[in-house]
């Protein structure tokens, strides 16, 4: 059976104010999320596997610093830079660097050899992914998670609304129905297959990884 296209549907947590009630709630939910999927765990070990760190590592919509804070704790002699919308946040660890602000903005002048993101891309539309990827291609290594667009996800999703907040709950089937499938993110972000070698591999809990690096030159 063939899958649903992708539907892109705006998020609530992304129109809240970051001191939100509803939003720090959000956050917490997604942490939890995080834990159950494993993304942040399989996005430090693929990093910790690459030659490409010592240029420094850059997480698009860094969010609360969980992932930042989990990487610096496994390379802490590598620069890592946070790049999100909201300030800082005050738990972070002080050898963490953060750009706040649009990461469209912030990107170009952000250094480094790696970039990584988790639950990040599905918010954008063919034709954004397209320009990240022009953006991304002065990078060795990209590490992203996704949620995998299928029905078994959906499923889970409406057997756990019960134990989320009200935003998650709206945003978490949101995500699914934006995300992807197997090749398709590769080609949104137009990566040249003859200068990337590209892994995909898709978990149980519904998440599709994708791991790629530059060609030797």
């Amino acid at each position: 059976m063939r899958a649903p296209e992708r539907v892109i549907t705006p998020e609530i947590l992304d129109s809240l104010d970051h001191r939100d009630p509803r939003a720090v709630r959000s956050r917490r939910d997604l942490a939890i999320i995080d834990a159950f999927m494993g993304n942040s765990r399989w996005i430090t070990r693929t990093v910790t596997r690459s030659p490409h760190t010592r240029q420094g590592i850059i997480e698009l919509g860094a969010g609360t610093g969980h992932l930042c804070d989990r990487l610096h704790r496994s390379l802490p002699e590598c620069r890592i830079t946070g790049l999100d919308f909201i300030p800082r946040p005050p738990s972070l660890s002080p050898g963490i660097d953060w750009l706040a602000g649009d990461f469209f903005d912030t990107l170009d002048s952000a250094r480094g050899g790696v970039a990584v993101g988790s639950l990040v891309l599905h918010h954008f539309s063919a034709h954004v992914l397209r320009e990240l990827g022009r953006r991304l291609d002065r990078f060795d290594s990209l590490v992203f998670a996704e949620p995998l667009r299928s029905r078994l996800p959906l499923a889970a999703a409406a057997l756990i609304s019960p134990l989320v907040g009200d935003v998650t709950r709206h945003d978490m089937p949101a995500s699914i129905r934006a995300g992807f499938l197997h090749g398709e993110l590769a080609s949104a972000l137009h990566l040249d297959p003859s200068r990337w070698k590209i892994l995909e591999t898709s978990t149980w809990s519904g998440a599709i990884r994708f791991f790629a690096t530059r060609q030797a030159r």
